[in-house]
C-alpha cells in the first residue's frame, strides 16, 4: 500500500540535510532525533512492487561511495551504469539493463515528480540534468527497473530513477564542501588535475509553510577527452615532423596521434527554492532551480613539432617516412555556456477515505546554451578570432500529470490507480560562422533545423491481492504521439538568406498492456513474474536535427518508427534477519531499434546517423545480496553481479549485422561494497566496480583495448573512511580507482582521484 503525501523520516532517512549525500556520511545512531519532511512515496511499501523489481537506496547502501555530484548516488546499483567521465561532466549518461548508456531515452529520472530526463536529445546530449538536484538535499532514491507501471511511458525501457527531496520540520543550516585531485596520463598528456565543491542550505519551517534554499558550487579540471591521429594526404611535399605517437585505434589500425583536446575546466552553478505548504489532508510542493553552466577546452595539445622544435598546429606533414594531414580544426579551442531553468509544481491530497489525487506541472527551459569555437587554434600562424557559434533556442519541455489512487476499489484487496499526462517538447539549434567566436558574435547564420513532438497518454492499472498468497496487476497505456513543424537548412546558392526545408509529421497511436503475477508463501519468499509492452517514441533530435559544425555532421530521420519492446522479469527474492537476496532473469525484444551510430573520422571528426535496426533480443540474470552485520556485526556488504547478451537477430537492410552485440552492452557488471563500523562515530568503507569490455560499433570491428575509442572492461577499487566528531562536525576522506588503472568508454575514464570532505550541521 503507498502513502501518499508527506511523511516524516526520522533519524539518518536520507536528507542531505542530515548529511551521508553530500560525500559524508553519520554514523548510526547520530541526529537520532532529527525530523524532515519528504512529499514522496514510501518506496518500499509502493505498489511498484507488484509490477516490477524495485528498489530503494537508503544511507546504508552509500556509505562506502566518494560522492561528488548527485549521479554518485546510483552509480553502483545493479544492471545500470552512468557514463560520467570527469567530476562535472555535462554528458553523464545513464543505461539500465538492456538500454545501452547510448540509448539516453530509454531510461527516466525524476526529482521529486520534475523531469531530469532530457528527452530532446540522445548519447552524450541526451544526458539527464543531474546538477538541477544536489546530492546534499535528496531524501530518498528509488529504483525501478522495467517498463512494467502502466505510469510510465515506453522511455521507461531501461528504467525510472525516482529522487525525492526534502526540507527538515525545524530550522536546520548546512554546509560541506569536498576537493579532489587526480595524476592522468595518457599519450602526450601528463598533468595534475583538482577540483572543489562546496555546498550550503537553509531550511525552516513557519506554521504550515516549509522553506528551502540551497546553493552548489562545483569547479573541476578533467582530463582531455579526445585524441587525435592523423588522415591520409595526398600532399606530395608534406612538412617534416616529429613527436607524433605511433599506436593503434580502436579497430588496431596504425596510427600516428598528433594532440589531444586538453584540459577540460568545467564550473557548475546550482540555486534551489523549495516552498511546501500543508493543510487538512492535502500539500503542495514548489520546486524551483537553476543551473548556471561553463566547460572551457582552451588548451588543446600538439604533440607535433617541425626540424626548428616549433609546434605544429595544422596541416600536411611527414614523420619517419609516413605522410599524413593534421586538421587544424582539431586543435581548436572553446567554450560552453548554459543556463536552464526548471519548475515544479506538485499537489497531493484526500477525497475521500481510501481515494486520493495527485497533480503535477512542470516546466523546463534553456535560457542560455550556446557553443562558441575557434576555426584554428589561437597558435595556429593563420589563427584569427574567426570561429563558429552554435545556440539552442527555444528549447525546453513541458509536462502535465494528473492521477488518481483508490484502495480496496470495489473490494478488499483490489486497488485502482488512472492517470492521463501530457509532454510537449521543442528544440531549435542554429549554427552560425562567426567573425569573433570569444565574443560569441553570430555573424551569419550556416545551419538549422529543429521540430517539436507531443505526448498525450491515458493509464489505468488494477493490483489485485486476490489470496493471501498471491496478487496480480494488470495495466494499460494508450499514447497518442505526434511530431510537428520540423525543419532543417538546406541551402540554395542563388538566395541571399539560409533557405529552411519543412519536414511533414507524423502522428502515431499505441497501446501498451502490462501484466504481473506475484507468489508470497510466506514472510521471507516472494516470486514474481512481471509482462509488458512499450513503444519508446523518437524524439526531436532523431526525427529533425540535421547540421554540419567544424568537427561533426549529423543526418537525422524524420520517417523512424517507434521502438517496440516486450519485456519479461522473473524474479526470486528471499528476505533475510541481515538482509536480503534477489535473483532476476530478464528478456527483452525490442523491434525497430533507433540507434544512434557516430563514425569517426581520421583527424578527429565524426558523422552521426540514427539507423533503425529490425530486432535486438536481450536476456541476462542479476544475483543481488543486501546484508548487515555479516560475519561480524559491524560488517555491512552489498554485492550484485549481472550477466546480459545483447544481440541483433534481424537486420534485412544489413543482414551482416545478424548475430553481432549491440554496441555497448558488456557481458558482465559487478559491485561490491562493503562497510565496517569501527565505532558508532567512524567507519572505513571499500567498494569495487567491475565491467567486461564491449563494441562502440554495430560491426563489431573495434575489438582494441586500452587505447582512445575502446570500449574497455575496467575493475575500479574505491576507498573512503568517515568521523563523525559531533552533532555538527564531520569528516572523510577516500581514493578512487586506486589502481590508476586507465580504462576507456571511447573517451578515458578518471585516474586515481582523492577525495577529502567536511560537513557541517546547525540544528
Amino acid at each position: 500500500m503507498s502513502l501518499l503525501g508527506k511523511h516524516n523520516i526520522r533519524g539518518l532517512g536520507l536528507a542531505g540535510l542530515l548529511a551521508p549525500f553530500a560525500g559524508a556520511d553519520h554514523a548510526p545512531g547520530v541526529l537520532a532525533t532529527e525530523e524532515v519532511r519528504v512529499w514522496g512515496e514510501r518506496g518500499r511499501g509502493s505498489e511498484y512492487q507488484t509490477t516490477g523489481p524495485s528498489h530503494i537506496i537508503g544511507p546504508e547502501d552509500i556509505q562506502g561511495i566518494n560522492i561528488a555530484t548527485t549521479e554518485d548516488l546510483v552509480k553502483f546499483e545493479p544492471s545500470l551504469v552512468v557514463r560520467r567521465r570527469f567530476i562535472g561532466d555535462a554528458n553523464g549518461t545513464l543505461g539500465i539493463r538492456g538500454s545501452n548508456m547510448f540509448q539516453t531515452t530509454r531510461s527516466m529520472v525524476f526529482a521529486d515528480g520534475v523531469p531530469l530526463h532530457y528527452l530532446l536529445e540522445s548519447r552524450w546530449s541526451g544526458s539527464p540534468r543531474w546538477t538541477l538536484v544536489s546530492a546534499s538535499e535528496i531524501a530518498q532514491v528509488e529504483l525501478l527497473y522495467g517498463p512494467f507501471s502502466a505510469e510510465y511511458s515506453g522511455n521507461a525501457m531501461g528504467g525510472v530513477i525516482n529522487i525525492e527531496t526534502a526540507i527538515p520540520e525545524s530550522r536546520r543550516i548546512r554546509i560541506d564542501g569536498s576537493v579532489f585531485s587526480q595524476d592522468f596520463d595518457a599519450y602526450g598528456f601528463d598533468d595534475s588535475l583538482s577540483g572543489y565543491k562546496g555546498f550550503a542550505s537553509y531550511g525552516d519551517r513557519f506554521g504550515d509553510l516549509s522553506v528551502y534554499l540551497s546553493y552548489n558550487h562545483l569547479d573541476n579540471e578533467a582530463q582531455p577527452q579526445s585524441y587525435y591521429y592523423g588522415g591520409g594526404t595526398d600532399d606530395p611535399a608534406p612538412q617534416p615532423v616529429s613527436g607524433a605517437l605511433p599506436g593503434p585505434d580502436s579497430e588496431g589500425n596504425e596510427r600516428l596521434f598528433f594532440g589531444d583536446a586538453g584540459v577540460v575546466d568545467t564550473t557548475t552553478d546550482n540555486l534551489k527554492l523549495k516552498l511546501g505548504y500543508d493543510w487538512t489532508h492535502w500539500s503542495t510542493l514548489l520546486n524551483v532551480a537553476y543551473e548556471d553552466r561553463l566547460s572551457r577546452t582552451d588548451e588543446a595539445n600538439s604533440y607535433v613539432t617541425d626540424p626548428d622544435g616549433d609546434t605544429v598546429w595544422g596541416g600536411d606533414v611527414t614523420q619517419d617516412g609516413t605522410a599524413f594531414s593534421m586538421p587544424a580544426s582539431r586543435l581548436n579551442v572553446g567554450a560552453m555556456e548554459r543556463d536552464s531553468l526548471s519548475t515544479g509544481w506538485r499537489l497531493r491530497g484526500d477525497l475521500a477515505e481510501g481515494v486520493s489525487l495527485e497533480t503535477s506541472l512542470s516546466h523546463f527551459t534553456i535560457l542560455r546554451d550556446e557553443s562558441r569555437e575557434s576555426a584554428v587554434n589561437p597558435a595556429h600562424p593563420e589563427a584569427s578570432p574567426a570561429g563558429q557559434v552554435s545556440d539552442y533556442g527555444d528549447t525546453g519541455w513541458q509536462t502535465a500529470d494528473v492521477k488518481l489512487r483508490v484502495e480496496d476499489w470495489l473490494t478488499e484487496g483490489l486497488s485502482l490507480v488512472a492517470g492521463a499526462r501530457t509532454e510537449a517538447y521543442e528544440l531549435n539549434l542554429t549554427i552560425y560562422d562567426s567573425d569573433d567566436y570569444r565574443t560569441g558574435e553570430k555573424t551569419e547564420a550556416i545551419s538549422r533545423s529543429g521540430g517539436e513532438t507531443r505526448v498525450d497518454a491515458l493509464y489505468t492499472q488494477v493490483a489485485w491481492q486476490f489470496h493471501p498468497r498471491w496478487d496480480t496487476t494488470l495495466g494499460v497505456r494508450y499514447e497518442d504521439w505526434r511530431s510537428d513543424k520540423g525543419y532543417f537548412s538546406d541551402d540554395r546558392p542563388d538566395t541571399p538568406e539560409l533557405d529552411l526545408t519543412p519536414v511533414p509529421g507524423n502522428d502515431r497511436q499505441r497501446v501498451s498492456p502490462k501484466f504481473s503475477l506475484g507468489l508470497t508463501p510466506n514472510s521471507d519468499w516472494q516470486l514474481r513474474y512481471s509482462l509488458a509492452q512499450a513503444y519508446r517514441f523518437p524524439i526531436v533530435e532523431e526525427l529533425f536535427s540535421q547540421y554540419q559544425a567544424y568537427n561533426a555532421v549529423s543526418e537525422a530521420n524524420p520517417e523512424l518508427k517507434p521502438e517496440d519492446g516486450v519485456h519479461h522479469n522473473l524474479m526470486l527474492e528471499r528476505h533475510l534477519t541481515s538482509g536480503l537476496m534477489r535473483f532476476n532473469l530478464f528478456q527483452e525484444t525490442v523491434g525497430d531499434v533507433i540507434e544512434s551510430q557516430t563514425e569517426q573520422l581520421p583527424g578527429g571528426g565524426s558523422v552521426r546517423t540514427f539507423v533503425p535496426i529490425d530486432e535486438v533480443d536481450t536476456w541476462g540474470a542479476e544475483w543481488i545480496a543486501d546484508l548487515q552485520g555479516l560475519w561480524y556485526s559491524q560488517l555491512d556488504l552489498r554485492f550484485n553481479l549481472t550477466y546480459t547478451r545483447a544481440e541483433i537477430t534481424d537486420n534485412e537492410p544489413n543482414p551482416d549485422l545478424e548475430g553481432n552485440t549491440f554496441p555497448r552492452m558488456p557481458r558482465w557488471r559487478g559491485n561490491l561494497l562493503t562497510s565496517y563500523h569501527l565505532s558508532a562515530d567512524w567507519q572505513i568503507n571499500a567498494n569495487v566496480q567491475y565491467a567486461s569490455n564491449s563494441y562502440g560499433r554495430l560491426d563489431n570491428r573495434d575489438t582494441e583495448e586500452g587505447v582512445y575509442g575502446a570500449q574497455d572492461g575496467y575493475t575500479f577499487i574505491g576507498l573512503k573512511t568517515r568521523y563523525q566528531l559531533d552533532d555538527h562536525w564531520g569528516f572523510s576522506l577516500g581514493l578512487d580507482n586506486v589502481t590508476d588503472e586507465r580504462a576507456y568508454v571511447a573517451h578515458p575514464w578518471p585516474g586515481r582521484t582523492v577525495h577529502a570532505s567536511f560537513s557541517y550541521d546547525w540544528h
